[in-house]
């Protein structure tokens, strides 16, 4: 990192106390220098950056205005708080951004007081800041609470939900949305930042208030001033909708023009009630690459700021989500029934290609997760084929929809759930720890866990010509580097594959683990079966496995709680079959951010820890087949 001489005003500041003490003439030139210290850490580090050039000086003017942490500032989603992490006393600790034991990506509640609410998921601010209202409200403290929401944020249900709450407790809440998209820019300018500060003032305040007053007296009058006044604001600003909700509305101001967000934040912080300031930034702003392409600079990894996100070379094997992109369109070549769905992840989950090829069947529902699900299930009641591409942590806020709309009507949707399993550097909020557990409950809905990019190519076909739901889950990034198969082929349902033929133990691996197991297998001389399938089990085969071996060993990158090995474990209680058992998961915790490996070496899910659990597991099994596991067998390895 850069030394203090390079950042003379931003190394100054030690807290957002510090921040306030700086004349406001000199805060132009901190968001400079604010924006090339982030420039220089993220391009170092890897993270978030085009979201986190955006809002450089909003984050000035809400330090710069608010008493925080007294008064509450809440970041929704969290991916544009790094310049909230460096102005609140974190800038020497951003070179250990996102990696293991350093900062997390996103606010967490336990590495500063700054951070008054732990975000990741969309679409949280409101209803977080306002129960602090609320609560300030009931326990009589005089504090502010600001929530700062994206406009992507405000297509789910859950942002209007909170704002209708909020509106009725006309609670005192400050909602700041932040709005990037390009579309509105030509609405900003000099006349709508008048405007704004014209509106937040105490004059426009204080008359408005009396009038209506005055005019409570006079019913009709009332009225038509009510509808008078919604006029001309329509007229000049898009806030009627907020204002029905009970907010008051100012804006739309430029994002960017830090004299008038500090003037009107200022004004704002003195009135009380709903309100909703409505500014518009760019995201990538005062980095021309990141202007120029902001999905391309979302999320980065180490690159030279000098020359950009070089296209590099085409890697030798494709991630699994290039896999299921790939599939997505091949699928769509040969059946005409099949849609694509996804809640707002187009880049994230692979289906740029197929937006752009088959742009009648492609649906980009917005960060509403619920309605994704449930519009696919209206589809396929009317004879469509309907994908939906989501990412397994997300999946969790459309459970509901899941089992009501689609498992109990027996829907076929395939869904194709990536970032299952281990995520890592985004931390607990992304990692998709729990969906064997929350999904092999459910009804009529088959669960594939694929080992490799081929086997996952051929679920997802499995699960598309199914008649009812299906899941296929995959982790991120790539796997194994198998061959692919071009070919749309479907998997028998509900049967394992015996890879390797060993003694004594069997290790039973559900989907991404199996080469840590096939690795592990080695020096036990254990047996491996890819199980593929969490529901239904391969029940003859895991009874097969219990009746020759001393020891059966369930592997899954998920949570053991309610997981596959779970599964196992009744399927051999229905059956009155006794058998040792070690079920080798994902830790009943929350893990903290680190690279994938390093939490799946935590979590003993590399060869190593499942050979260490093993080991210590087998010296309180008795022997039935009189092994020695010093011992190395002649072994059959059983080819795919």
């Amino acid at each position: 990192m850069s030394q203090p001489e390079s950042y003379p005003l931003l190394s100054r500041i030690g807290s957002p106390s510090d921040l306030r003490e700086l004349p406001a003439a000199e805060l132009q030139a901190l968001a400079g220098e604010l924006r090339a210290f982030l420039l220089e850490s993220v391009s170092s580090t890897g993270g978030h950056l085009a979201s986190n050039l955006g809002t450089v000086e909003l984050t000035i003017a809400l330090h710069y205005v608010f008493n925080t942490p007294d008064d509450r500032l809440v970041w929704d989603v969290g991916h544009q708080s790094y310049p909230h992490k460096i102005l609140t006393g974190r800038r020497e600790a951003m070179p250990g951004l996102r990696r293991k034991g350093g900062l997390a990506g996103f606010p967490k509640r336990a590495e500063s007081p700054y951070d008054t609410f732990g975000v990741g998921h969309s679409s949280t601010s409101i209803s977080a800041a306002l129960g602090m209202a609320l609560a300030a409200r009931q326990l009589g403290e005089d504090r502010h609470a600001v929530a700062i929401i994206g406009d992507g944020a405000m297509t789910a249900g859950m942002a209007f939900e909170a704002l209708n709450h909020a509106g009725d407790q006309k609670a005192n809440l400050l909602v700041v949305l932040n709005d990037n998209e390009m579309s509105i820019s030509p609405n900003v300018g000099a006349m709508n930042n008048y405007l704004a500060r014209l509106l937040s003032g105490k004059v426009y305040s204080t008359v408005r208030e009396g009038s209506k007053r005055v005019l409570d007296h006079m019913p009709p009058m009332r009225e038509f001033m009510r509808r008078a006044e919604e006029h001309m604001k329509g007229m000049i600003v898009p806030g009627t909708l907020f204002e029905e909700l009970g907010f008051n509305y100012y804006g739309p101001i430029d994002g960017h023009d830090l004299p008038s967000l500090v003037k009107t934040l200022k004004n704002l912080r003195a009135l009380p009630g709903p309100r909703l300031l409505h500014v518009v930034t760019r995201k990538g702003h005062g980095y021309a690459p990141a202007e120029q392409d902001p999905c391309g600079y979302h999320g980065v990894g180490q690159f030279d700021p000098s020359q950009g996100l070089a296209a590099g070379k085409a890697p030798s094997s494709p991630s699994y989500t290039q896999v299921f992109g790939q599939w997505l369109c091949d699928m769509a070549e040969a059946d005409a029934r099949l849609v694509g769905i996804t809640p707002a992840m187009r880049e994230g989950s692979g289906l740029v290609e197929f937006s752009q090829r088959f742009p009648e069947r492609y649906h980009d529902v917005g960060i509403a997760e619920q309605h994704a699900l449930t519009v696919a299930a209206g589809m396929a009641c009317d004879g469509l084929k309907p994908v939906v591409a989501i990412y397994s942590t997300f999946l969790q806020r459309a459970y509901d929809q899941l089992i009501h709309d689609i498992a109990i009507q027996n829907l076929p949707v395939l869904l194709a759930i990536d970032r299952a399993g281990v995520v890592g550097p985004d931390g607990p909020t992304h990692a998709g720890s729990f969906d064997l557990s929350y999904l092999r409950c459910v009804p009529n809905l088959t669960v594939m866990a694929p080992a490799d990019e081929d086997e996952c190519r051929r679920m997802l076909s499995t699960g598309f010509h199914l008649d009812g739901p299906a899941a296929v889950r995959y982790p991120r990034g790539k796997g194994p580097g198998a061959a692919i198969d071009p070919g749309l082929d479907t998997l028998p349902v509900g049967k394992a594959q015996l890879r390797r033929k060993g003694r004594s133990v069997a290790l039973l691996a559900f989907g991404a683990v199996l080469p840590a197991a096939l690795a592990a297998a080695e020096p036990l001389d254990a047996t491996v079966v890819n199980m593929r399938f969490v529901k239904p089990l391969d029940e003859a085969l895991v009874r097969e496995m219990a009746e020759g071996h001393d020891l059966l060993v369930t592997l899954e990158d998920n949570v053991v709680a309610g997981g596959a090995g779970s599964a196992v474990a009744e399927s051999l209680s229905a059956r009155g079959i006794s058998v040792p058992l070690l079920h080798l998961g994902l830790p009943d915790r929350f893990q903290d951010h680190g690279s994938r490996e390093e939490l799946l070496s935590e979590a003993g899910l590399d060869a190593e820890g499942i050979l260490a659990a093993v080991r210590a597991r087998l010296d309180d099994v008795p022997s039935r087949s009189g092994r020695d596991d010093c011992q190395s067998a002649p072994t059959r390895v059983i080819s795919k």
